[in-house]
């Protein structure tokens, strides 16, 4: 099969995201027929809905060569969402870059558990919220959105994920809700905290090593590696948060179904008597450990 760029008989656009297609294929994406879509899309500055409203359109030249450099990028296992800079998220689109994550479904979960904690109080307003190891503020910034005058604090170590989060938090209108603290996890942080949520590095080294190159070569590597046995970052978490939890305070740590009875031993350990419960994501697989502290 042909690469797209070797084309020169592809003129409507159906012509290219079949050739895309054909291309990414050879090239080891996962979702070919999505990625040409989406990015052919872009390109374009179409919608991905529009494009099944334009197949018969006639590209001309600039506009095959923008997609076929997308495409390139692609074919070297360069994430979509870091070529198009951009990422669904619970009904919103974040910004998302090389330095930060690029937000997940599953994590999801961890934001309607999260969402089921902050109004069970009946008044977000008064919730002191600690989104740990924030990246692209995706969870801090959702809940800010989804519930009005809650306040969150969102922590990272990394200056250019705060950035990203910084960026979503005003391009969501709630830049004035998420207060943002560059820090280890909950390092730096004053007083007590109602709800913590995190999402930490949960892959260990060697899967890590083993992952697609798409992982591997392209997304942060501390924001996925959690040591040998991927552990690493839950127990720095637990150790910077220990002082700063009350009792009927909430932990929601999501995890790797594989390793989510580790993760409740920890919580165990380190909050004795606290109830531990699992949560499954849409898969019925286990995706989030919620502790309440005793």
């Amino acid at each position: 099969m042909q690469r797209p760029e070797a084309a020169p008989a592809a003129r409507t656009l159906l012509d290219v995201v079949r050739l895309s297609t054909a291309y990414l294929t050879e090239h080891g994406s996962a979702s070919p027929r999505l990625d040409a879509e989406l990015l052919s899309a872009h390109a374009l500055q179409l919608r991905r809905l529009d494009l099944y409203l334009q197949f018969d359109r006639l590209l001309d030249g600039a506009e095959l060569s923008a997609i076929r450099e997308l495409i390139r990028r692609r074919g070297q296992g360069e994430p979509v969402a870091y070529i198009t800079g951009e990422r669904g998220f619970y009904g919103r689109v974040f910004e998302v870059s090389p330095a930060v994550l690029v937000p997940r479904p599953e994590t999801e979960t961890l934001v309607e558990r999260a969402l089921k904690r902050i109004r069970s109080t009946g008044d977000p307003a008064a919730m002191r919220v600690a989104d740990l190891g924030t990246g692209s503020g995706c969870i801090a910034v959702t809940l800010a959105a989804e519930c009005p005058g809650l306040q969150v604090t969102a922590t990272d170590a990394s200056s250019a994920a705060l950035a990203v989060a910084r960026h979503n938090a005003a391009r969501h209108e709630v830049g004035e809700c998420v207060a943002f603290v560059a820090t280890s996890w909950a390092d730096d942080l004053v007083g007590a905290v109602d709800l913590v949520v995190s999402n930490p590095p949960y892959v260990t080294s060697a899967e890590l090593a083993g992952a697609d190159r798409d992982v591997r070569d392209h997304e942060p590597a501390a924001a996925l590696d959690g040591g040998v046995d991927g552990l690493d970052a839950y127990r720095a978490l637990l150790r910077s948060i220990g002082e700063r939890v009350d009792r009927g305070s909430s932990v929601l740590l999501e995890v790797d179904p594989r390793r989510a009875g580790a993760v409740a031993d920890l919580l165990a350990q380190a909050f004795t008597g606290a109830t531990c419960t699992t949560i499954p994501d849409l898969a019925g697989h286990a995706r989030v450990i919620e502790a309440i502290v005793q």
